[in-house]
């Protein structure tokens, strides 16, 4: 079974940076596209990055774009979310999620895998 694990989140400034990592195990990293989405306590997940198999192809929600990057490593099963210039707002759960299928999306319910997620905290 597809095992993610995140790591890297804890608590930091404003215009801080942090880079999240997701290592894959279980399967073929290489053959899934890779999302990442965030959760605020007492609201949905939402979608903030994805990049496709061979990471070729990437796509960040227009809240983090130009401040956040996706990328990821296939030789070691793992993709990561760096995060520049934190705001207050970017604090949230983030959670690294795999998905079956050709293609990237932003919708959650094309991503089969699920990790833990790390907390990030950005105070003012």
């Amino acid at each position: 079974q597809v095992q993610l694990v995140e790591s890297g989140g804890g608590v930091v400034q404003a215009g801080d940076s942090l880079r999240l990592s997701c290592v894959f195990s279980g399967g073929t990293f290489g053959r899934h596209a890779m999302g990442w989405f965030r959760q605020v306590p007492g609201e949905g997940r939402h979608f903030v990055a994805a990049i496709s198999r061979t990471g070729s192809s990437t796509r960040l929600t227009n809240f983090v774009k130009g401040r956040f990057n996706i990328s990821r490593d296939n030789a070691k099963d793992t993709v990561y979310l760096h995060m520049n210039n934190l705001k207050p707002e970017d604090t949230a759960a983030y959670y690294c999620a795999a998905k079956t299928t050709i293609g990237i999306s932003e919708r959650q319910d094309h991503y089969a895998f699920w990790g833990r997620g790390t907390q990030v905290t950005v105070s003012a």
